[in-house]
């Protein structure tokens, strides 16, 4: 088991990448915290957890508020003594229009969003990681040179966490703290069938990698809990490319 004895905590566990992290990661044996902001989503991620004989806790915590951030992962490690995995799969808020109709708001919030949230939870749990020199924080979305027309400031919000993750993994390396992005490009699975012409965005999601097949749920807890996990213990400041051939680094 990979991650046995670990303790992780997930910020948007209640969310479909969120859940599939959290019950990848109960499966390599971590205990798992799960947050976010609806009660009812985590709980019933929590269930699956404890249903297949895995453990997990949850709290409803808004990863944007820095005292309530502080004060759950304080709790965390008070409780269990040590927190070893800090996993930030919050969503950011974006509004995606071209950059000449958008307004300065709609623009900003991805951004000041992505830059809060991920900057608030890593220096939380890091507080906790330094006096044992070791960790693993993670971000999910990762960056590049492509982007398309009309994203808003969402592709430019995901660029702002590579350079957040290039500065925290330079102050924290020293510490034996390892800071990685996961980035996939897309996941069909995690559109709404709600969604007008979902099927046809998916296949486009596909049609753009080069394996022709996109990643799934499974496949970004299997890696995630892989990069958490010891075995991955020389991986750091950098991201991993799950895109399937999508993103071409």
């Amino acid at each position: 088991m990979l991650l046995e004895n670990k303790v992780a905590i997930i910020y948007g566990a209640g969310g479909s990448i969120g859940g599939a992290v959290a019950r990848a990661f109960a499966r390599e044996g971590a205990r798992v915290f799960l947050t976010g902001r609806t009660k009812a989503k985590l709980e019933r991620v929590a269930d699956d957890i404890r249903a297949s004989g895995g453990n997990a806790e949850l709290a409803v915590v808004d990863a944007l508020d820095e005292k309530a951030v502080d004060a759950f992962v304080d709790a965390v490690a008070g409780q269990t003594g040590r927190i070893d995995i800090s996993f930030n799969l919050i969503g950011y808020g974006d509004v995606q229009k071209p950059l000449m109709e958008i307004s300065v708001d709609d623009f900003l919030q991805p951004i000041t969003i992505a830059m809060r949230t991920q900057f608030v939870t890593t220096r939380a749990a890091a507080r906790h990681m330094i006096p044992r020199g070791s960790g693993v924080i993670l971000a999910f979305g990762g960056s590049g040179p492509q982007t398309l027309p009309g994203l808003g400031g969402f592709k430019i919000a995901l660029d702002a966490v590579e350079g957040l993750r290039r500065q925290w993994a330079c102050e924290l390396g020293a510490h034996g703290i390892r800071v990685v992005t996961l980035k996939t490009g897309g996941i069909p699975e995690t559109l709404p069938d709600t969604l007008p012409g979902w099927k046809d965005i998916a296949a486009s999601i596909e049609q753009a990698t080069l394996l022709k097949r996109a990643a799934t749920l499974a496949d970004v807890g299997n890696v995630a809990a892989f990069v958490a996990s010891d075995l991955a213990r020389t991986m750091t400041s950098t991201e991993v490319n799950i895109s399937a051939g999508a993103m071409v680094d």
